[in-house]
């Protein structure tokens, strides 16, 4: 692993600590979901209660990052060559992701149930997700709008934040981007207010909310990209920062009968940890240097992190319907969760390596005019 920063297509170096904090937050990811399946979902045994924010803190992330990349890059480069690098960057893992999916559906040897289900259905809801678009549940799947790989959810959103990046939000002024993004966030306020919670979006119910939590973030990300020098320059490394987003997500889950805020305490905690905490953080991320071996962990963080978040669920249903099904006991449980984990990050290894960096090199000349 080299120690220099990496640079984009234009020249421009990396910010490294905040590719770091993409790969912290992915594992953090998996380690919630790892948590929340051999529970059941019950919070009694899950130790990173808001880690559902992490969605929040990758669409801030994504808009910081997306600015930073393409702002000054538009003279240049028309609409579809934008929509074609992003398609290229992100679009061969959603493919692989949506394979697993169905291969852990169609292959899962502890639930039964779901050989009911006629392969016509499963391959159209396969032809469904391979496009990101939202089908019908599956058993075992809760009603999870993309259930053959649920994270899909959010890279549907992610497309639509881009698409509204290249046709409208590059044009507007930062005043204007500014006020919408007040607006927003004054919209996923009520939504925290309302539901107590912002773990929403990839469940049939709350499908719009997704939506309103990617308009706050993303445009949060792009304006405070043009702003950033107007704020102190804080400097935070990729450790200090990966604490305190373990911090955010470990903190209990907020009673219900708190005085005044009651059973709205709990929304209200995650809401201003995705409007305060997490701008300030990437603030601090993109401000600091680090010493060669934390840039090299940051850049090996970094590059698995899409393929760690995108891939994961697959081989951690099955391990839930292991749970669910077979009922071992605490240690077999926790034994399995490990070695599920280990196998996620040693197959995103091999899925950076074999297939989507390759892909994507075969696929660049497709974005170039």
């Amino acid at each position: 692993m080299t120690t220099t920063p990496d640079t984009t297509v234009t020249g421009k170096a990396h910010f490294e600590v905040l590719d770091g904090l993409r790969g912290s937050a992915a594992v953090l990811v998996v380690l919630f979901h790892i948590m929340g399946m051999t529970v059941s979902w019950a919070d009694t045994g899950q130790l990173l209660h808001h880690a559902a924010l992490a969605v929040d803190f990758f669409f801030v992330l994504s808009g910081f990052v997306i600015a930073f990349a393409y702002d000054d890059r538009w003279p240049t480069m028309t609409t579809r060559q934008f929509i074609l690098i992003r398609l290229v960057r992100l679009h061969p893992l959603v493919l692989l992701g949506a394979v697993l999916g169905l291969l852990s559906f169609i292959f899962d040897p502890f639930a039964t149930n779901q050989k009911a289900i006629p392969l016509g259905t499963v391959f159209s809801y396969f032809a469904l997700i391979c496009l990101l678009l939202p089908h019908p549940p599956l058993p075992n799947r809760w009603t999870d709008t993309h259930s053959l790989n649920s994270p899909a959810w959010s890279l549907l959103q992610e497309y639509i934040g881009n698409l509204a990046y290249a046709l409208v939000l590059r044009r507007l002024g930062t005043k204007t981007l500014g006020l919408l993004v007040v607006l927003a966030g004054a919209l996923l306020a009520w939504c925290a207010w309302d539901k107590n919670t912002l773990d929403l979006g990839s469940y049939w119910e709350t499908l719009w909310q997704g939506t309103a939590r990617m308009a706050f973030s993303f445009m949060m990300g792009l304006w405070l990209y043009r702003v950033r020098d107007r704020f102190p320059k804080i400097r935070l490394g990729w450790i200090a920062a990966t604490i305190v987003l373990v911090a955010v997500f470990a903190t209990p889950l907020m009673p219900k009968d708190l005085p005044v805020l009651g059973q709205h305490a709990n929304g209200l905690y995650e809401v201003s940890m995705v409007i305060v905490v997490f701008p300030l953080l990437i603030l601090c991320g993109a401000h600091s240097q680090i010493p060669a071996l934390e840039m090299a962990l940051c850049k090996f963080a970094g590059r698995i992190s899409y393929p760690i978040y995108i891939l994961h669920y697959p081989f951690l249903l099955i391990y839930m319907n292991f749970v669910t099904f077979t009922k071992p006991d605490l240690q077999t449980a926790h034994i399995a969760g490990a070695a599920a984990f280990v196998i996620v990050v040693t197959f995103a290894w091999l899925a950076v390596k074999f297939y989507d960096e390759p892909i994507r090199k075969w696929l660049k000349p497709l974005t170039r005019k």
